[in-house]
């Protein structure tokens, strides 16, 4: 256990940590409108969609409640605890799969060292650089294959149960692996070639029950499906392709390896990720093909690759440390160390106006999150803001949240909000209207923004240097104003 604390913190510093920023915008204001009810008078309905699917706001909200810590000082101690335990649960799974120490320390080194990796072009990474339900989900999922493993079906449920409850989407990878290994071992009992074919066929003939449900979308539902353009396959480059197909290849090899080493339960868990793949490759290419399933493809089957992904590399780091690294010191040093630093290099890369690591209780160096936070602190609880609709965008602003992290109320952007609109086709029509009232930003004069007053009660902007002149502009800094709508 101090061992995996130990590697717990050298994974923060390698990755890095960014409470505010990229899906902390959907996820954060659900836990402040429940601690303070005050806030988010306007634009509520682009988190509480999300709230409503997850007891994550909840949980969170109750132990800030419960032990009186700040909600920053909180998210960090269950970001910590998200990344410890996805570890431990790596360590619990790599103990079933190898039977040595060493393969084990490097399975769970390897997924530790790749935490932020993106997985395949599914714009996710195996553990984000902020607390989300995702992060939850995750440690939840493996700890429920391990359990199945084990045969042990009632404490997998529970870890599911656990997964479904914070992430509506994110159990039913776990779940369905968690069946088909069950199916897997029932049929191979039975001594049945024909049982493999026929859970292949039955499973994913369960995705065509939903394709009759796709509800019909319009024009504002398109717009925002084509800034999400990640959740249908036909838009992914070829090594994207190859992220999700690969694998099929890698865990036949696998199999290979662990049923001539007589590791039962590897070769069982490489046998059906093969075919967990394969369906969820094949639901892929069903959902997203025909135009008429457009808002189906929100479902986003190949976010199985998340599950898969964590698995596969712990697979790999464990044959790696048995039969590469074995007990030279130098060999795992020249493994690691250059792996690590590659993607504390890679974060750096991503967040370049940011500090690495954004502790809690310091204030913030990049200039964007400065301006949110003096908005958190000098402006009425109730105020409306204006942003450019792609502000998340702009370079330095590094994906800070202005909802989560100033806590006011804005107008919907073209990029978080465009990401609920995905999910949830009925307020297309209202979040489309908004963008296009605010666009073309950098265009857009006093009279425009009084006409965002009077039409939607936005009372405050955020424009970046030099502003807009008409513009009282109460702080400033070097990249952005604050400024009252007259």
């Amino acid at each position: 256990m101090p061992l995996l604390l130990a590697l717990t913190f050298a994974a923060l510093l390698v990755h890095g940590y960014h409470p505010f920023a990229e899906d902390a915008e959907i996820y954060l204001p659900g836990v402040e409108k429940i601690l303070n009810p005050n806030l988010f008078p306007v634009g509520q309905e682009f988190f509480s969609s999300h709230a409503s699917l997850t007891l994550f706001p909840n949980l969170v909200a109750w132990f800030v409640g419960g032990t009186h810590l700040p909600l920053e000082y909180t998210l960090f101690l269950w970001y910590i605890a998200s990344i410890f335990l996805l570890l431990l649960a790596c360590w619990e799974l790599s103990g079933l799969c190898f039977s040595s120490v060493r393969a084990r320390c490097a399975a769970v080194l390897m997924v530790a060292a790749l935490l932020t990796i993106p997985v395949a072009g599914t714009a996710l990474y195996i553990a984000d650089q902020y607390l989300n339900p995702r992060d939850l989900a995750a440690f939840a999922g493996v700890f429920a294959v391990a359990r199945s493993v084990e045969t042990k079906y009632g404490k997998a449920l529970l870890w599911l149960v656990f997964a479904a409850a914070v992430h509506p989407l994110m159990w039913v990878f776990p779940f369905s692996f968690c069946v088909l290994l069950i199916a897997m071992r029932y049929y191979e009992q039975r001594s049945s070639g024909i049982g493999k074919r026929e859970t292949v066929v039955g499973a994913a003939l369960l995705f065509m029950v939903a394709i009759p449900l796709a509800p019909r979308t319009g024009v504002a539902y398109h717009e925002a499906a084509k800034l999400h353009s990640f959740h249908y396959i036909q838009n992914w480059a070829w090594y994207e392709w190859l992220g999700a197909l690969a694998p099929i290849a890698l865990f036949w090899w696998f199999a290979r390896i662990a049923r001539a080493r007589g590791w039962r339960a590897m070769e069982l868990v490489s046998g059906a990720f093969m075919i967990y793949d394969a369906i969820y490759f094949v639901a892929a290419l069903a959902l997203d093909l025909p135009p008429r399933f457009e808002s189906l493809a929100r479902l986003q089957p190949l976010r199985s690759l998340h599950l898969l992904y964590m698995v596969m590399f712990l697979t790999i780091g464990g044959l790696l440390g048995e039969y590469v690294l074995k007990e030279r010191v130098w060999r795992w040093l020249a493994l690691f160390v250059p792996l690590a630093a590659g993607m504390w290099f890679a974060q750096g890369q991503l967040f370049p106006a940011s500090a690495h690591v954004e502790w809690p209780g310091v204030e913030p160096r990049n200039r964007w999150a400065q301006a949110f936070w003096w908005v958190r602190k000098s402006t009425p609880v109730d105020a409306v803001f204006a942003l450019d609709p792609r502000y998340m965008a702009i370079a330095g602003e590094d994906e800070i949240g202005f909802r989560c992290l100033a806590q006011r109320s804005r107008l919907a952007d073209a990029i978080k909000d465009n990401a609920v609109v995905s999910m949830f086709p009925l307020m297309a029509d209202a979040w489309w209207a908004q963008v296009r009232s605010q666009s073309p930003w950098s265009k857009l004069q006093l009279s425009d923004f009084e006409n965002l007053k009077r039409q939607y009660g936005a009372s405050w902007v955020v424009v970046q240097q030099p502003g807009v002149s008409g513009l009282e502009c109460a702080y400033e800094n070097g990249a952005v104003k604050v400024c009252r709508i007259p």
